[in-house]
């Protein structure tokens, strides 16, 4: 069996008058992320991991932010079409592991329906999809609540036939 690890990692500064997307679901907040898409900084790290798992590079070069047909885009979709890419090399996902870097809001109540999203577009189980969060107690531009940061892990497995 052959198995490929992808590791990815997003930033967002975070706004007044958007509306925060993360994990595909939409949570309340007086900030949002702002970006190209709806700049879902969590579905974006996993999307990264999924394509370097097999050198595929990154986001940002199979949706650029200069192309208007990704403007104001459901990152689910970016999701759903990164793991296309990934089973059309004749891989599957085995689990995502990742990580937010996030000031406020506390987000612990919204992380079921984050995994059960992520599990959904990719194809596996809720208990495949991992998601832990963390402050910085105040240091930085996360802890300032200036901008928030996803670290993804994801392992591919060879499918067989």
């Amino acid at each position: 069996m052959s198995f490929r690890i992808g590791q990815g990692i997003d930033f967002h500064k975070l706004v007044e008058g958007r509306e925060f997307w993360l994990g595909g679901i939409l949570i309340p907040h007086s900030k949002g992320a702002l970006g190209h898409s709806d700049a879902d900084v969590l579905l974006h790290a996993i999307c990264d991991a999924l394509l370097g798992a097999l050198s595929m590079g990154d986001i940002g070069q199979h949706f650029p932010d200069t192309d208007a047909a990704f403007k104001g885009i459901d990152s689910k979709i970016l999701l759903q079409k990164s793991y296309q890419l990934v089973c059309e090399r004749g891989y599957t996902l085995v689990n995502v592991d990742s990580t937010i870097l996030l000031q406020a809001p506390k987000i612990r109540k919204y992380v079921d329906d984050m995994r059960a999203s992520i599990a959904g577009i990719l194809g596996v189980t809720i208990d495949d999809v991992s998601i832990k969060a963390t402050t910085t107690e105040h240091l930085s531009f996360i802890g300032r609540e200036e901008g928030i940061v996803a670290t993804a892990n994801v392992l591919l497995q060879k499918m067989e036939g």
